[in-house]
């Protein structure tokens, strides 16, 4: 059956994303401060980074003559800058692609020649990298700028390349189309290399304004200070959750954001102690830390109000956990890269009701569970989750037989997901079709892992696959590995260290073989050449049963 959202609809004004933020009657003071540096106390407020997005995009256009639908690859972690610049890049009717900072040159390369990126914005940390891919994909170094508090002789800052533009107008010369492109970040594919999901204009304004019926008891005023809510921006400006929860939604709700650069327990928390965190954006990883890790108890942490999880699965154990520990409500949340990314966020008054559930169904969506038939399924029935609305993505970039796979005839995107809803209208989602490992809310494509092992001359074939390792509650890429003729002979121990280094040379470190490398004599395989991922995916299962067994005897 076909389930509408329980929301009334969200109006979704016919504007382009930049006019969307900045054009409109802004509900809070223009000098209320957005992003904040905790290191360096670098802080930007809302007219900076409208003011800085418009200097950019100016830069953009007079500089590098830049035109519509010129893409800018963001390789970076988290910085205080990268909104209004991803921002700017908009004002210039250009594209902004977020890449992973650990990727390694040829990974970089590979999306900087697949988007047909024109430049480059990183830090002076991985100019090194970002040197070497440009170099790969033919770009001028000439056309990499940095950002962040540091400057270097290497590469120009963004500042210079701002002020060199000279005087910036008062009205934007073009103005983009709600179905233009605004983003292109990169979903690992079950098959082949990363796919760019093309999302628009339209895309990114629907998804804040769906969002917003859940999120709206942030205030960016009142509180103990008077200064409103205040997040911890430690999840990756270059994932999608990232992306609308902490580089726009603080700009449309003017929202305080304190941003660190990469995760480490003890520095969140003591920048929850600090700063008064009162929301907080995470994935699972961090609330199995915040459940069980002793540091904890060295802070206050008291100023949270509720946690929103998403990116990955989430297990009722960990949720009470969490509660039971620190008191602190834990909302679930849904979604993925292809739509935008938001589909579901608990209400905070329903968190404990339906522990296990990613919330209803989010506004302007209608949605649906199908069989392997392709029948709609009634309500409590497990099938795919197929859902509709503004938020769905425009398509994969420059690959139209990926787009029609994962489309239905009427519109609907499959997602890939197994789940089902109850009588009340919650989601849950229980397993996944996809092929695809999730480590700690990073995606990890089997068949990229597979193609470079079979490119060693220590392996005839591979397959990769997922196991879920309860003690970091992720999943973890392993190997599947026939062995050549040349190392036949060579102890498995040592060979599965040797491979396992191999790979970790040449992958970022989310794809990094966790799960280790079991030796078998062959890969099983379809009639038509497909390998059957599930007997070993299941094989794997079977062990871990039997040790748990074995332990009660």
């Amino acid at each position: 059956m076909v389930t509408e959202s329980q929301y009334p609809p969200v109006d979704i004004p016919e504007v382009d994303f930049w006019g969307f933020l900045f054009e409109r009657d802004i509900p809070f003071p223009q000098d209320k401060v957005i992003y904040v540096n905790p290191e360096t106390s670098r802080q930007h407020t809302f007219l900076d980074v409208k003011n800085t997005s418009i200097g950019f995009g100016h830069a953009l256009e007079t500089q590098w003559n830049w035109k519509k639908g010129d893409v800018l690859v963001t390789f970076a972690p988290n910085c205080i800058d990268t909104p209004a610049l991803n921002l700017g890049t908009l004002w210039a009717t250009g594209v902004v692609s977020p890449a992973n900072p650990a990727y390694s040159a040829a990974e970089l390369a590979f999306q900087l020649k697949d988007s047909e990126s024109k430049a480059i914005l990183t830090m002076p940390a991985l100019l090194g990298t970002a040197f070497e891919a440009a170099k790969i994909a033919g770009i001028p170094r000439d056309r990499i700028l940095v950002m962040g508090d540091e400057k270097c002789m290497e590469a120009q800052h963004f500042t210079d390349f701002v002020r060199k533009a000279g005087h910036v107008p008062k009205v934007r010369r073009r103005i983009q189309l709600p179905s233009d492109l605004a983003y292109i970040p990169y979903s690992s594919g079950t098959t082949g290399l990363p796919k760019g999901v093309c999302l628009t204009q339209e895309n990114m304004s629907a998804n804040l304004l769906q969002m917003e019926v859940t999120q709206s008891e942030l205030l960016w005023d009142g509180g103990n200070n008077g200064e409103g809510d205040s997040i911890l921006a430690v999840l990756p400006f270059y994932h999608v959750y990232g992306i609308a929860v902490l580089v726009h939604h603080p700009v449309f709700a003017g929202i305080k954001a304190i941003v660190l650069p990469k995760f480490a327990l003890d520095v969140w928390c003591q920048a929850v102690q600090d700063h008064k965190i009162t929301y907080s954006y995470v994935v699972p990883p961090i609330l199995l830390g915040l459940s069980k890790a002793p540091i904890v108890d060295n802070y206050d942490l008291s100023s949270i109000k509720v946690f929103v999880s998403a990116a990955a699965p989430l297990t009722k154990d960990i949720v009470n956990a969490v509660w039971n520990r620190l008191k602190i409500p834990v909302k679930q949340a849904y979604g993925l890269t292809e739509t935008s990314p938001g589909t579901h966020v608990q209400r905070t008054e329903d968190w404990q009701k339906a522990i296990g559930s990613v919330g209803r169904l989010l506004p302007n969506q209608t949605a649906k569970f199908v069989s392997e038939a392709g029948e709609d399924l009634p309500v409590g029935s497990t099938g795919e989750f197929w859902v509709k609305g503004p938020n769905i993505f425009a398509g994969y970039w420059k690959n139209p037989s990926a787009t029609a796979n994962c489309m239905s005839s009427d519109g609907y995107f499959k997602t890939g997901d197994i789940g089902y809803q109850d009588q009340d209208g919650n989601f849950y989602i229980t397993d996944r079709l996809k092929e695809l490992i999730k480590y700690k809310g990073f995606q990890v494509a089997p068949a990229e892992l597979e193609g470079l092992l079979v490119g060693s001359d220590m392996v005839a074939d591979a397959c990769v696959v997922g196991i879920y390792d309860e003690s970091q509650a992720t999943e973890l890429p392993l190997a599947f590995v026939v062995k050549t003729e040349k190392v036949k002979n060579v102890a498995d121990e040592k060979l599965e260290k040797e491979i396992c280094q191999w790979v970790t040379s040449k992958v970022a470190n989310h794809k990094r073989l966790r799960g280790g490398i079991r030796f078998v004599d062959e890969i099983p395989k379809s009639a038509a050449g497909k390998i059957l991922r599930r007997l070993l995916r299941d094989r794997i299962k079977e062990e871990t049963a039997n040790k748990r067994v074995k332990s009660k005897l």
